[in-house]
């Protein structure tokens, strides 16, 4: 994670506030942040908010065959992803240091520490075992994930139900949720994180670091603990020196938060349980508060309509008359009218200058056919019998006003192009055509 460094003001700042027993969102150095637990609408999705930072966990289940070494236990497996979408310096699609350290610290409280029964999760040795699948996302980055982690796994854990199946002989079957009761995992007991924060070469000691703090602490002690007091595992990490007695202290610190996070984990599950099968309100829509406005409602005003003609008559009384009065249509030409005593239309002298451009227009089409049939005169005279026989297309006038379509066949642009050619051809190249000839017959 490649996170922008603090300045060294603000470093200081931190430091000193530390030292004085002063946290930026008004903590005391034990205190933890309020956990937050949302279900979703199927089983084995939850969503676990420690202040502002955020994890999504869900749980899945296949048939898969099982390990060659352990043939009569399940499958687990584990998986947390982080993701820009937390903190603009997580990088997608790369295993991280953090991410790697994470994965492994989480295998070791949830797999190692054997809080679920893998020999239930068989259903024919050496063939068949359920293997349950815990994937997690980082919603948001605020500190601490690996305590929001293991909170929402084991959250996520409790709340799944993996369907129920039978064995007849060497058929299995896989039945519904509708035909029979999905089954719970077997969980002997709930190990949870708690992160220690330490400054100063261990001198101060801070409980649920958030992401500032994180920037400026010289380790990091992490103690897996259930509620029977079992430490499950504990990892160091930092340049700072332990001493055992610093390790004890923070032991029993643990001690007294994993029971107060159990017992709220088992208060959720309890209200969640309760509202499914009562059919209330449950899953994520039951935890949108009332104050937003996607849960707000409104009370309709009932709207009273027995006075409105008394009070539309009042009204209209006190209205002051209309200042204007308006004539009778006047009209000027064929198809125009006009209201009021405002400018008259110009329409009428539109259709006059109108007619004059069709006068005009028509004038100089009468003469460009003159002047056409004049030129077609003269080509016929010096044209030979063959060409005055041969279908010429005839191009009138290229006026708006007169339109003539004239069918031709369809080699006619052809022919066309070949008399206009032998048209065009010079006068004296004819002559001398005929020229040739003459002494050729003589010859």
């Amino acid at each position: 994670m490649k996170a922008t460094p603090l300045s060294n003001c603000e470093r200081r700042f931190l430091l000193r506030a530390i030292q004085e027993k002063k946290r930026l969102d008004g903590r005391q150095c034990y205190d933890y942040r309020n956990i937050r637990v949302s279900f979703g609408a199927d089983r084995g999705c939850c969503i676990v908010e420690l202040g502002r930072t955020r994890v999504l966990a869900q749980v899945s289940c296949e048939l898969v065959p099982p390990k060659p070494s352990r043939p009569t236990e399940g499958v687990l497996f584990f998986n947390l992803e982080l993701s820009p979408m937390a903190a603009p310096g997580l990088e997608p699609g790369r295993q991280s240091e953090l991410l790697v350290s994470l994965n492994r610290l989480l295998e070791r409280c949830l797999r190692d520490s054997k809080c679920i029964e893998t020999e239930s999760l068989c259903v024919v040795a050496g063939e068949k075992v359920w293997q349950i699948r815990l994937d997690m996302h980082l919603l948001n980055h605020d500190g601490n994930i690996t305590d929001a982690a293991s909170i929402a796994g084991i959250v996520a854990l409790c709340h799944f139900r993996r369907p129920d199946v039978s064995v007849q002989g060497e058929e299995v079957t896989v039945y519904t949720p509708e035909e029979r009761d999905p089954v719970p995992l077997s969980i002997h007991h709930m190990p949870i994180c708690v992160s220690f924060a330490f400054f100063h070469q261990g001198t101060y000691l801070l409980v649920d670091p958030t992401e500032r703090e994180e920037r400026v602490m010289d380790g990091l002690l992490v103690i897996a603990m259930n509620k029977h007091h079992e430490i499950c595992t504990i990892q160091s990490s930092g340049v700072v020196m332990l001493l055992p007695d610093q390790i004890l202290r923070c032991s029993k610190i643990t001690a007294v938060k994993v029971a107060e996070i159990t017992e709220l984990i088992q208060k959720a599950l309890e209200n969640d349980q309760k509202a499914r099968k009562e059919g209330g309100k449950f899953g994520f829509a039951e935890s949108i508060p009332n104050q937003r406005i996607t849960a707000f409602k409104m009370e309709s005003a009932a709207v009273d309509t027995n006075d409105v003609e008394e009070q539309a008559g009042e009204i209209i009384a006190k209205a002051d008359p209309p200042s204007e009065v308006f004539a009778s249509p006047v009209l000027h030409t064929p198809g125009t009218a006009q209201i009021g005593e405002g400018i008259e239309s110009s329409w009428g002298d539109l259709e006059e200058s109108e007619k004059e451009e069709e006068e005009a227009a028509e004038e100089k089409g009468e003469s460009e056919v003159a002047a056409f049939e004049c030129q077609k005169m003269e080509t016929e005279d010096t044209s030979t019998p063959r060409e005055t026989k041969s279908e010429e297309p005839i191009v009138l006038s290229d006026s708006e006003e007169e339109e003539v379509v004239i069918l031709e066949p369809q080699e006619l642009p052809r022919k066309t192009r070949t008399q206009t050619s032998s048209k065009q051809e010079n006068p004296s190249k004819k002559a001398f055509n005929k020229r040739r000839r003459k002494k050729k017959t003589s010859r």
